[in-house]
Formats: C-alpha cells, structure tokens, sequence
C-alpha cells in the first residue's frame, strides 16, 4: 500500500463512490421489483379477483423472462460496455416498472369499453363487469407484460454491477465491495414495506409503481457524469488506479512493449465448455429462487396464515425486521477477506469456505413453520437469517467469477449464471402458488401442518437444504483455484 501511495502521492478513493452507485442502483432494483409482493394481496388482488395460482404465474413468469433476458443482458453490457449497459438496463426496468400503473385503465379499456378513465374511473369501471374470468384474464396478461418489460431491464443490473466491480476494484476487495452493492436489496426491501402500502392506501396502488419506477430515471442522471473507466477518469489519481490494478490479468496482459493491446475474449459459446461456468450456473440456479420466495412470499405469507396485512403498522414492522436482520449480510465480504488474508487462502478458497459457513444457516427455515405456532415473530426472525445468508453467499459466487474469468467475460457469466438462477425460480414461484391454492382447498395435511400451512412448510424445508446441495455440486465441479487462461 504504501509503495502504492508513494508512486502517485495520496490514494482517492473514487472507486468507493462507485460502489455508492451500485448500491443505489440494486436498491432502486429491489424496489421496483417489491412494489407488486405488498400491493397484490391486499390491493390488486380484491379489483382483479386473483387468486394465489394467478399471482403464482405473474411471478413465475417473471422469473423466466428474467432468466432468458440474463442469458442475453450479460452479453449485451458486454458488448455495450458499463456505462452504456447500465443505462439501457435501469432505463428499460423504470419503464417496465411505470407501466405497470396502466394496467387498471387497460383492463377497464378491454373489458369493460372505458379507455379514457383515471384511476378511479378505471376500479368502477371493472367493479360493474359481471364476467369475472375475463377481468382475471385479461388482468393477468397485462400485468405479464409489464412484468416483462421489467424483467428485461433488471437482468442487466447484476451483469453491469458486477462488471463495475472487476473494473474499479482488486481481487482480494471485490466480495467486500459486492456485499456492499448487494446489500441494496436488503435495504430495497427494508424501505418497501414501510414506503409502498403507505403510497398504496393514501394515493392508490398505481401510484406506487409510478413513484418508485421513477426513481430509476433520477439515477441515470447521476450515472451520465459518475462512471468513467477508472484508467481514464480524473477523479482517479495514479495511487488508487495502481491499487485497483494490483492483480491485472498475467494471463491476460494488457499492455505489451508499451503499447496497449487489445483484451482477449472467450465466444458466447466457449462459455460453455468451462466447469467453472456451470459450477456457478448450478450455485445460482439452486438458490437464486430461494430469495426471490422469501422476497416475493414473505407479505403473502404473514397475510394467509397469520392474518397480518401489508398494510397494517404490525405487517409494515414484520417485513422491515426481517429485512432488517439480512443487513447482516454484510459479513459476507468480510469473512473470504479473512480468510486470505489472515489464513493465506487463495481468494477461491476462501470463497467457498465462507460459502459452506453460509450453506448452514438456511437449515434453521425448517423450523420457521413449526415455531410459528408460538409466535409469528420466529419464522419473520429465521426468514430473516436465512435471508441475510443468502445475501452472503450471493456477495461470494458473483465474486467466484471475477477470480476465475478475464474481465472480458465477467458480464456474460454473469448473465449465464443469472439464466440459471431464472430458471430456478420460476419453478419455485410457480410451484408455491400452485401448491398453496392446492393445500388450501383441500385443506391437505403434512407433518402436523394443514392447508396453506402445510403449504408453506414444504416450501421452506426446500430452501433450508438448497444452499448445501449448490456448495456440494460447486466444489464437485470446481475443487481448486483454476482461472480461465485464453490462448
């Protein structure tokens, strides 16, 4: 460090406004991606008539246009580049998310005749339509589409963020720096359940789409003048750009006899034949869906079985003391860095040790059901834990790529990993919705749990155990430090 310091005088630390930017960024995600979990229960639900098996689809589709466009976002931030991508990606979502307001007025406009209604106008006017079906239909397919749009913007977010990261930070700092950005969707759903039933029930649910998609607009404002690549930006100085480029590439020089040469790339396809491509594809798909159940689930959940609303003070406090504990996430960046630097680990090693730590925690949601007989508050408090593990463990994989693949390709495996974690939770999403309409009109059993209860339980006993069979099948496929060399 202080050869560093000496060579360009004292370091900035620009890098870190960066991360500030990231972070924003993934809490503006994570709202716009909650405003439909607290508003469709207690809002949408009673306008459209849905049922759980309707919600069930828009989420689960969501999740599959998540997973296709994350194929192709990392692709395209890499094509495109950080600062491009990033703008197209939050810009299309901010739509997405806008679009969402319209959906009243156009299912009035279809069923009903009446186009040119407000809000209001638009509830009265699909109060008076008898043909519930079609309501819930063509509700349905409209919600679909703008979930759509979102989906295809929010895939690039994670691809770029990422990518940000393995440009402004060194290797043995990059989980730390990630866990920070990451903890934006912590606070993204700390600030969602206290923000949008308050806009929901004062102003209408249409309005909260509105504001919060708005928020993504003001952040491209920020982002046009903020990201500059580090080697070119004056708010850089010499001392931190050599700290951040301490561990450039070896295998992937990026100057030769003084001149700078152009950084070797891997085909979209050749992806494909590396283990460490599908160790951390397999890492995402059994996990990703677990925090999109508990992130998507969690409102609906203390509604069904334990009848406390979203919009009441008690739920309002519920889903921000759960999301509160996932803060603790944070240790996520800490612990890998430990384990380098004061164990002599190897990044990837220290990775999967913390990850395997991580892996144990979850295990505790297989008693959020049985305890919640007692309290409501034991499975908010253990959905908690379990979420700020999942946090960590996400904060390390995304950092498992920046350690084995040249910059070049960090979006685009991001994006096959997102793909993956897609695919994941579509089938979590569309498996719990049609699960606990099943459990709860037929009021099945399982374990001492009855209907939607019994539900829920077999949801959580999944996810409990989903972290330690990724880590196994990770560390099968990949059980030593091997970076990606491009010949």
């Amino acid at each position: 460090m202080s050869a560093l310091k000496t060579a360009g005088g004292k370091m900035t630390n620009y890098r870190w406004t960066i991360c500030a930017m990231l972070f924003f960024a993934t809490t503006i995600n994570y709202l716009d991606r909650q405003v439909l979990s607290l508003t469709w229960k207690d809002f949408i639900a009673p306008e459209f008539h849905w049922t759980n098996n309707d919600y069930g689809n828009i989420t689960a589709l969501f999740s599959i246009f998540y997973a296709i466009s994350m194929l192709f976002a990392g692709r395209f931030v890499d094509w495109m580049d950080t600062k491009k991508g990033f703008l197209w990606a939050i810009g299309i979502w901010s739509l997405g998310a806008c679009l969402h307001a319209f959906c009243g007025i156009a299912t009035s406009g279809i069923v009903a005749g009446e186009w040119f209604v407000g809000f209001e106008g638009a509830r009265e006017a699909i109060a008076r339509v008898d043909d519930v079906a079609m309501v819930v239909n063509v509700s349905v397919v409209l919600f679909i589409f703008a979930r759509f749009v979102l989906a295809v913007g929010e895939a690039g977010n994670f691809p770029a963020a990422i990518k940000a990261t393995a440009e402004y930070f060194p290797k043995k700092d990059r989980a730390f720096s990630t866990s920070i950005f990451n903890a934006g969707a912590t606070v993204g759903a700390l600030a969602a359940p206290v923000t949008i039933p308050v806009i929901a029930a004062r102003w209408g649910w249409e309005m909260a789409f509105i504001i919060i998609g708005a928020l993504g607009f003001l952040w491209m404002g920020f982002w046009v003048f903020i990201y500059k690549k580090p080697e070119v930006n004056p708010k850089v100085n010499k001392a931190e750009l050599a700290y951040i480029q301490q561990d450039q590439e070896s295998q992937n020089p990026t100057e030769e006899n003084g001149e700078k040469v152009p950084e070797k790339k891997i085909s979209f396809a050749n992806c494909f034949k590396y283990k460490q491509t599908w160790a951390f594809a397999f890492g995402k798909f059994m996990t990703d869906g677990v925090w999109w159940f508990y992130l998507f689930w969690a409102p609906a959940y203390l509604s069904s079985v334990y009848d406390i609303k979203s919009s009441d003070p008690a739920g309002q406090l519920a889903i921000f003391i759960l999301y509160l504990i996932t803060l603790l996430s944070i240790v996520g960046g800490w612990l890998p860095s430990y384990f380098v630097d004061k164990k002599g680990m190897n990044p990837y090693a220290g990775r999967m040790k913390a990850m395997l730590i991580f892996a144990f925690f979850p295990l505790l949601a297989l008693f959020a059901q049985p305890l919640g007989s007692y309290s409501y508050w034991f499975p908010v408090i253990i959905i908690g834990i379990a979420g700020a593990a999942h946090q960590a463990w996400s904060a390390n994989i995304f950092s498992t790529i920046g350690d084995m693949f040249p910059k070049s390709a960090i979006a685009t495996i991001t994006g096959i990993g997102g793909m993956a974690g897609g695919i994941g939770s579509f089938l979590i999403n569309k498996g719990s919705g049609m699960l606990f309409d099943h459990a709860g009109e037929t009021q099945m059993a399982f374990l001492g749990f009855q209907g939607e209860e019994a539900g829920y339980f077999i949801i959580f006993s999944i996810c409990a155990v989903a972290y330690l069979i990724g880590w196994i099948v990770m560390k099968a496929l990949v059980p030593q430090y091997k970076p990606i060399v491009i010949e």
